[in-house]
């Protein structure tokens, strides 16, 4: 039986744009999402004490060093069981960044030192970083609406409460 050559071909052309929208949109926060599937151990064990951060804002190393480290993790314990360690770990390895911006390896594999971070961060005062609504540069979500979904264009930004008037003209900036 002959069926139509658009019926036959729809399913495709469906996928293709689906494609299309997917990469668009990783090109558009120049790769930063949160992929598509999130493990709800990582979720779970690192969203309950920071933001869930996208893993590529780290290169592979650094992930690696982080999940050998959970025991000392930036002076807290964070140990996880080995299971667990390695269902995290590969999914950050698999994720972790690989563009120039997130290449070098940033001091302590800390995402709030790395230079690309320092660079776009530049024009927010020191003491902002220490406003009771966002206690320091880790906390993402403080100003940054969507930084679950690993959102942190300026469509999604926000001020955060407690900012002087000379904080917020330099938000502005």
């Amino acid at each position: 039986m002959n069926t139509p050559l658009i019926p036959r071909l729809l399913p495709r052309l469906v996928l293709l744009a689906a494609g299309l929208v997917t990469l668009g949109n990783a090109l558009a926060d120049g790769g930063r999402a949160m992929p598509a599937v999130v493990p709800s151990a990582y979720t779970a064990e690192c969203a309950a004490c920071h933001t869930a951060y996208p893993p590529s804002l780290l290169p592979a190393r650094s992930w690696q060093r982080i999940m050998t480290g959970l025991d000392q993790h930036y002076g807290t314990d964070a140990s996880l069981d080995a299971a667990t360690v390695k269902h995290i770990g590969g999914w950050l390895q698999a994720h972790a960044g690989t563009t120039k911006r997130v290449a070098e390896e940033p001091p302590q594999d800390r995402i709030t030192r790395a230079a690309w971070f320092v660079r776009k961060h530049d024009e927010v005062e020191p003491s902002v970083w220490k406003l009771p609504s966002v206690k320091s540069a880790a906390n993402c979500a403080a100003c940054h609406t969507g930084a679950d979904k690993g959102q942190f264009d300026d469509d999604h930004l926000r001020m955060p409460a407690g900012m002087t008037l000379r904080q917020r003209w330099a938000w502005r900036d």
